[in-house]
């Protein structure tokens, strides 16, 4: 309980962060907030719970290590290469992608010792073309 020059005794007197909220509720301007009445997300004991909401909110990207952030390349490389006009880019796009996991395999590159495997630059194509038709 905050007390005040010449309050009484047991008298709460408002603090001006108090004042201020309560002047802006009167005024409205915490209506029609997102998520209004709505349970908080404290997520499950998981201390980065903030950190991953934000990032899903904001569509956000971690940087990640390199041996991370070939794996991810290497998995979403048919996104990578769904907007390639032809054949050959696409060839050069997963051919410049394996050069960098090979390259990452002959030295020591940032992060955890995660080895990826080489793309079958065929197969990537292949499953381009498919898409290409459908």
């Amino acid at each position: 309980m905050a007390r005040w020059w010449g309050a009484q005794p047991g008298t709460r007197v408002e603090s001006i962060a108090e004042r201020k909220i309560r002047e802006a509720m009167e005024r409205g301007e915490f209506d029609d907030l997102p998520g209004q009445g709505q349970p908080l997300k404290l997520g499950d004991r998981d201390p980065d719970w903030w950190v991953k909401g934000l990032l899903e909110r904001e569509n956000l990207r971690m940087p990640l290590p390199t041996s991370l952030q070939l794996r991810r390349e290497a998995r979403e490389i048919d996104e990578t290469v769904a907007d390639c006009r032809t054949e050959g880019a696409v060839r050069d796009v997963v051919e410049a992608l394996n050069d960098r996991i090979l390259d990452s395999h002959r030295r020591r590159v940032d992060g955890p010792p995660v080895v990826t495997a080489t793309l079958d630059v065929d197969a990537v194509v292949a499953r381009w073309r498919e898409r290409r038709r459908g």
